[in-house]
Order: structure tokens, then sequence, then C-alpha cells
């Protein structure tokens, strides 16, 4: 068995009957799923379905009604967000979320404030600088500078500089040329490969995402439609007309 197998082996994350909503009326229903340790799972579905209240849920910003999360055996439920971070679960909202006023360096370092091994968080940024150039070019510049490209860098690597075991990644193709989608999925797969990051994404750009994606999750008006292989659901073109928009 390779160390790849081996590392998407077991479960990081699972969900158990999640029951999210608002208001009176639920978002999510019933809605479970297992993301592998070392894995990319890609969360696809029309607008509406309830992909970024799952990842809210997740990510502790929302409580669920019913059912519970679960990660590497550990009952989530009265986890504080905060906790969340500190247990390794990093969370990239749609729109990047960078702080303008500060310097490209500033935010990264924001992403580390909470750790306590200096010298290990010294290591996490130089890493960050390594994996995305263009940041390194442009430490001292304010976000509000930045290309929407390198806001979105930015937000991955103020995530990364965390040492996140699972990324929890919203809509990063948003607004964003073909050519800098491209690039931010390579980057997806460069930090699976290298670090065995796992990756939560939710994509409207469904090709994107089932290129890079192991395993992808479909959803429909807040229930899980399917959950397969990518390759498979790329291939079955029921699905990709009726969910997938291709």
């Amino acid at each position: 068995m390779s160390d790849r197998t081996a590392a998407r082996s077991g479960s990081l994350l699972e969900a158990e009957q999640l029951t999210v909503g608002y208001g009176a009326a639920p978002v999510l229903r019933d809605v479970g799923l297992t993301v592998a340790q070392g894995s990319i799972t890609a969360v696809l579905g029309a607008n509406g379905a309830g992909k970024t209240t799952l990842l809210r849920t997740l990510s502790g910003l929302l409580r669920p009604t019913a059912g519970r999360v679960v990660l590497d055996g550990q009952d989530l439920r009265g986890v504080k967000v905060e906790q969340m971070v500190r247990r390794g679960v990093a969370h990239v909202p749609e729109g990047r979320g960078v702080v303008t006023e500060l310097t490209v360096d500033e935010n990264l370092r924001l992403g580390g404030l909470w750790r306590h091994d200096r010298a290990d968080a010294k290591r996490a940024l130089d890493e960050v600088y390594e994996l995305f150039e263009p940041l390194a070019r442009r430490r001292r510049f304010p976000g509000h500078q930045l290309s929407g490209g390198e806001r979105q860098m930015l937000a991955l690597g103020r995530a990364l500089v965390g040492r996140p075991r699972l990324l929890l990644l919203d809509e990063p193709s948003l607004g964003l040329a073909p050519r800098v989608t491209a690039q931010i999925m390579g980057l997806l797969r460069t930090l699976r490969d290298r670090t065995g990051l796992t990756v939560l994404l939710v994509e409207q750009n469904v090709r994107s995402a089932l290129s890079v994606a192991d395993t992808g999750i479909v959803m429909s008006l807040g229930r899980v439609v399917a959950n397969a292989d990518a390759a498979t659901l790329r291939d079955d073109e029921d699905m990709r007309h009726a969910y997938l928009g291709f």
C-alpha cells in the first residue's frame, strides 16, 4: 500500500444526520458524509443547495438542531469556533475575507497568532511564501493592492499558517480568471500530496473541482443526493445534467 493510499484509508471528518436552519425551515436535512484523511472532497450543487451552510456548520459557526459532527473520532458538539481552529480546522469563507488595510505579511501572521510554538509559526510563514511566490514578492503590500487571485492566495495562506489538518474552502474560484482558477486548484492538489492536508471544497466550477477531487458530494435542496468518486460523477451523464449543469 502506498503512503498516499494509506493516508486515505481512514476518515478524518464525519457528519451524521445534520439538520440545520436559520429559522423555522431547515436548510440542511439529515445530511451525512464522510471525508477521508488526506483527500480532497468536492461539495457540488446549485445555488441554494446548502453547501455554504454545510461548511459553516462543520466549522462551528452554526449549530445543528439535530445530528453531530465528528473530527478524528471526537464529537464536536458544543465546541467553540476558536477551539475548532486549535483542533486543526481552518475555514476560508466565500469572498476571501482579507483585511485590506493590513499588509500581506500582517494578514498571514494573523493566521498564527494563537500558536505558542513561535519557531514553527515562523517556519509555517516561510513555507507559505515558498508555496505562493506572488505573495513573497508583495509581502509589504496592503491587501487592497492585490489582484483577486492574490487575495485568494492570501486567504489560503493565512489558513495554512495555522497548520490545519482540515481545510474548509468555500468558492475559491469566485470571480477569478480561468488561468488563476487552475493555479488555485493545482495548489490544492500540491498541498494534499505534499502535506497530507484534507480539503472539503465547495465550488460552483464543477469541472475544476472534479479535476482535483478524489470524491464528490452532490447536494440538492439541503440533502445529499450523490456521493461517489470524482471520476464516476464526471462520467455520469444523468447526474451532470440533473444537478451539475454540464
